[in-house]
């Protein structure tokens, strides 16, 4: 029998929190579900879950600030709950280490979905998955030079200047689309489809986050932005 995914969801409204850990329960994750940032955190780091699951406005630690905290200690994915489409949090939840965000209310099939894209991602979950570029890179194996950047698609590792650069898994995924195309125009459309896997419309303040994450680690002019069109990395 195939262990279960292991979700640490973070959620203040006890409705909430009690609806959706069933309805995750019934689709066959294991639920860990706490009311607030601090304890959040302590299941976290007893618990050691396959994805976090957080509110941004929970109590005593509230989510971004515990996503930050996560982040410090792990690459486990991240999904952020959010109240508000056009929120600041969302944006703030991304910075601050993030992999995606679900808008409340929503509806419980469409957070299994996304929860699931997010794991196929990060190889936790199985599950129908295209295949992208990045995909496509890894099998391929090599090391990639890029001026003063190394991009190992085997080893999964990244140097600038020769040392090594930490990226968590989605930039990891996101610096392979760029590397496999080098010079090439990415939509942020393709980007969703083929990084964080959405067979439908999403946000792409997603993508320009995680461009900006990207570009913080790898150089600020390593990635140009493509006025109306996308993404390239510069050869």
């Amino acid at each position: 029998m195939a262990e279960q995914t292991h979700v640490l969801f973070v959620e203040d409204d006890d409705v909430i929190r009690e609806a959706t850990q069933l309805a995750l329960e019934r689709v066959g994750f294991a639920v860990t579900a706490m009311p607030d940032g601090l304890s959040g955190l302590e299941a976290f780091r007893a618990d050691r879950p396959d994805i976090a699951l957080l509110d941004v406005m929970v109590p005593g630690l509230d989510g971004v600030s515990l996503c930050r905290r996560i982040r410090d200690e792990s690459t486990v994915p991240v999904i952020m709950l959010s109240a508000r489409a056009d929120s600041i949090d969302v944006v703030l939840g991304l910075e601050a280490g993030a992999d995606d965000y679900v808008t409340k209310p929503f509806d419980g099939a469409v957070l299994v979905a996304r929860i699931r894209a997010v794991l196929r991602r990060f190889g936790h979950a199985s599950g129908p998955a295209g295949r992208g570029a990045a995909d496509d890179a890894a099998a391929g194996g090599g090391v990639l030079s890029f001026g003063d950047l190394e991009v190992d698609t085997e080893g999964m590792e990244v140097r600038r200047d020769g040392r090594p650069v930490s990226l968590t898994p989605t930039e990891m995924r996101l610096l392979l689309e760029f590397s496999s195309a080098p010079g090439t125009v990415l939509s942020r459309d393709k980007l969703l489809e083929r990084v964080w896997d959405y067979g439908w419309g999403g946000d792409t303040r997603v993508v320009d986050v995680h461009v900006q994450r990207l570009r913080t680690k790898i150089g600020q002019d390593r990635i140009e932005t493509v006025r109306g069109f996308g993404y390239k990395l510069k050869a």
